[in-house]
């Protein structure tokens, strides 16, 4: 079995710390107001975000958010986003991995489904 690292959720508009080894940012949107520099990204990873349909229809409501996670993961086995999925596991496998995320509240958004999948 392989050892994974710990995976970490923040937001792009926090600073980057020591601890954060690659940072991915998993938005399909780049975060406004926040400049290349500043995000300190090792990555920028569309492909892994959820459809604009689901972004809309969720709207981070979170009496949505079971849903919104259960609609999301059926996503991720589409091929394309399942194989940015396991790019994701694969640098999980290799270090610490933090998602950068520019939501207000991570806790319920798709970079905590990507983390509670990539630490499963």
């Amino acid at each position: 079995m392989v050892p994974r690292h710990e995976v970490k959720i923040r937001r792009a508009y926090e600073e980057p710390t020591r601890g954060d080894g690659v940072r991915v940012l998993v938005d399909r949107m780049w975060p406004r107001g926040v400049s290349k520099d500043r995000a300190a990204l090792d990555e920028w990873c569309k492909t892994v975000a959820p459809s604009t349909e689901l972004r809309q229809w969720y709207d981070h409501d979170p009496a949505r958010f079971e849903e919104f996670a259960r609609r999301y993961r059926g996503e991720l086995e589409e091929p394309e986003r399942a194989a940015a999925l396991e790019h994701l596991r694969d640098l999980a496998r290799h270090g610490a991995l933090t998602l950068i995320t520019a939501t207000k509240h991570p806790d319920i958004s798709e970079a905590q489904v990507l983390a509670t999948l990539l630490q499963g």
